[in-house]
C-alpha cells in the first residue's frame, strides 16, 4: 500500500485531501510565527497596540505567506532556512509597523 502511494505521488497524482494537507503544511510556519509575534508583542510591548490582535495576526500571516511563496518561487523548493529567516524578518517588520514602533 505504501509503495502504491509513493508511486502515485511520484507520477504527480495528488488527491484533494493530500493537496489540503500539503497546503496547510506549507502555510503552518507563517501562521505559527504570525501568532507568536502578535501575542509576544502584547506581553513585551509597554504601549497599547493600535490594532486588534486578529487584525495584526492576519497582516503578519499574509506577509509571512508572501515570503514563503517568494522563497518557493526563488529556490524552487520550500523549507530552505533562508526562506524561514526571511519569514521571521518580514513578520517582525510587519509587527513593528502595525504596532507603530517608530513612535
Amino acid at each position: 500500500m505504501l509503495q502504491f502511494q509513493v508511486l502515485a505521488l511520484a507520477q504527480g497524482h495528488m488527491g484533494p485531501v493530500d493537496f489540503t494537507f500539503h497546503l496547510f503544511g506549507f502555510a503552518a510556519p507563517a501562521l505559527f510565527v504570525a501568532l507568536a509575534v502578535t501575542f509576544g508583542a502584547r506581553f513585551v510591548g509597554a504601549a497599547p497596540q493600535p490594532l486588534r490582535w486578529w487584525v495584526q495576526a492576519a497582516i503578519n500571516f499574509t506577509a509571512g505567506l508572501a515570503v514563503l511563496l517568494g522563497g518557493l518561487w526563488w529556490f524552487g523548493v520550500d523549507g530552505k532556512m533562508a526562506t524561514y529567516a526571511g519569514l521571521v524578518l518580514a513578520v517582525a517588520a510587519t509587527q513593528w509597523v502595525c504596532g507603530r514602533g517608530w513612535k
